[in-house]
């Protein structure tokens, strides 16, 4: 199944001002027996979304009807710890679509990236002002152009350029995950394997 079209994103967020966000705390270890993407989502954070009872707890920024969105503002070194790619298929179930950070662990990033998620490094200083624009007013939105390469706050005008790989980004313009692109190729590839078998 072919991503989501990522080219422009203009949302509100939900943030995460926490630093060493790891991927336990992401999507917990006992929910890893599942070989499939689906229902992840609706485990996303789970520790720290429900009591040990189930229920949902109100002071966690996912509980809380202020904040929506499919932008993850997240703090430093967003998923560290081990590299479950769990953690990507439980941030893309849940339906962000970008995730916002000072810094990534490498591996996390390449899964989110590798599941359609568009993972954006800004530095501290805009970091912090997102935190404080959202703390200010939940209704506020950020716009990331993929195509340009940047990320605005619309409230206070201010605006960086994030750094992405090039394949990754044209696979997330398009949609298309690591399969995917290798059948877009098909025909080139199979007219490349003929050049080579004639020995040209």
């Amino acid at each position: 199944m072919m991503n989501e079209i990522i080219n422009n994103v203009r949302s509100t967020c939900v943030p995460l001002p926490l630093e060493n966000v790891d991927t336990d705390q992401i999507i917990p270890a006992r929910f890893l027996k599942a070989v499939t993407k689906e229902g992840f989502g609706e485990n996303l954070f789970y520790d720290w979304r429900y009591d040990k009872d189930g229920n949902p707890m109100p002071s966690f920024v996912l509980n809380d009807p202020k904040y929506s969105g499919v932008i993850l503002v997240a703090g430093h070194n967003f998923g560290c710890g081990s590299s479950r790619e769990h953690a990507a298929w439980a941030i893309a179930g849940y339906g962000f679509r970008v995730v916002v950070s000072s810094f990534f662990a490498d591996i996390h990033k390449q899964n989110v990236l590798n599941n359609g998620v568009l993972p954006v490094v800004v530095s501290k200083s805009f970091l912090a002002e997102l935190f404080a624009t959202i703390a200010t007013d939940p209704k506020m939105e950020v716009e990331v152009n993929l195509p340009e390469q940047t990320i605005a706050n619309r409230s206070t005008g201010s605006v960086e350029y994030f750094e992405i790989n090039t394949y990754k980004k044209h696979c997330l313009m398009n949609g298309l995950d690591d399969i995917d692109y290798l059948l877009a190729n098909q025909t080139k590839i199979e007219e490349y394997e003929k050049i080579v078998d004639s020995g040209q």
